[in-house]
């Protein structure tokens, strides 16, 4: 089964800094995107970040370039989110997503498996 847990939220200051962990297992797939979503009160679901897990290719939503870098370590099976410049706005539950794709220059927008989410305030 595809796991996926994430960790690393929390209460922080407006310009302060986070990084969230994903550790995932189960992915047999031989290639695979990684994505971190958040959702606040009130608030569709954004996807924010995707990394290519082969390659390390990331792309952005505007909301955050700049000030978030998704990244992964193969080895230790984990991706990270490293959140800086935090804004009240930033505020939401954070989740890690998973999805099995061929050999991709982006990752998709649809994920099938995720974690159980982290919560990240900034005030």
């Amino acid at each position: 089964d595809v796991q996926l847990v994430e960790s690393g939220g929390g209460l922080v200051q407006p310009g302060g800094s986070l990084r969230l962990s994903c550790a995932f297992s189960g992915v047999t797939d031989k290639y695979y995107c990684m994505a971190w979503f958040r959702q606040s009160t009130g608030n569709e679901r954004e996807g924010i970040a995707t990394i290519f897990v082969e390659d390390g290719q990331t792309h952005y939503s505007d909301s955050v370039k700049g000030r978030f870098t998704i990244s992964r370590d193969v080895a230790k099976s984990t991706v990270y989110l490293q959140m800086d410049n935090l804004k009240p706005e930033d505020t939401a539950m954070y989740y890690c997503a998973a999805e099995p794709v061929g050999w991709v220059l982006r990752c998709p927008d649809e994920y099938n498996y995720w974690g159980q989410g982290t919560q990240v305030t900034v005030s």
